[in-house]
């Protein structure tokens, strides 16, 4: 078993936009893990909740009004690379997600795999 380090992305998104936010991040890199690309796990099914401040400019809601939203969650992870972690945040999840400051966590993680018999 072979330990690779890797930057695990977690990013919330609602979910009329995973289909657009999930070809934003793969047009952006194939989230490659061994012989598979477009590594990816999407878990629907929960809410998120915010009140945008009075400089806020939100996608719903508005200012000072308690808002919550139907959310998907989704995570992948890519080789620890910062280069790569900041394109794959501002090009592949910045550009394509509908919220002013989307809720995205970058962790630090190992991704276990499998040795391949030759």
């Amino acid at each position: 078993m072979q330990l690779l380090p890797v930057y695990r992305v977690t990013v919330f998104v609602p979910p009329e936009y995973v289909e657009t936010l999930r070809a934003g991040i793969h047009a952006v890199d194939a989230l490659a893990l061994g012989d598979y690309s477009e590594v990816m796990w999407i878990t629907p099914g929960g809410q998120e909740e915010f009140r945008p401040g009075a400089a806020a400019h939100p996608t719903l809601g508005s200012a000072g009004e308690l808002v919550r939203s139907d959310t998907v969650r989704i995570e992948f992870a890519i080789p620890r690379d910062a280069e790569r972690l900041q394109r794959v945040l501002s090009e592949g999840v910045h550009r394509h997600h509908p919220w002013e400051v989307p809720a995205v966590f970058v962790d630090e993680s190992w991704f276990p795999m499998p040795e391949v018999a030759t």
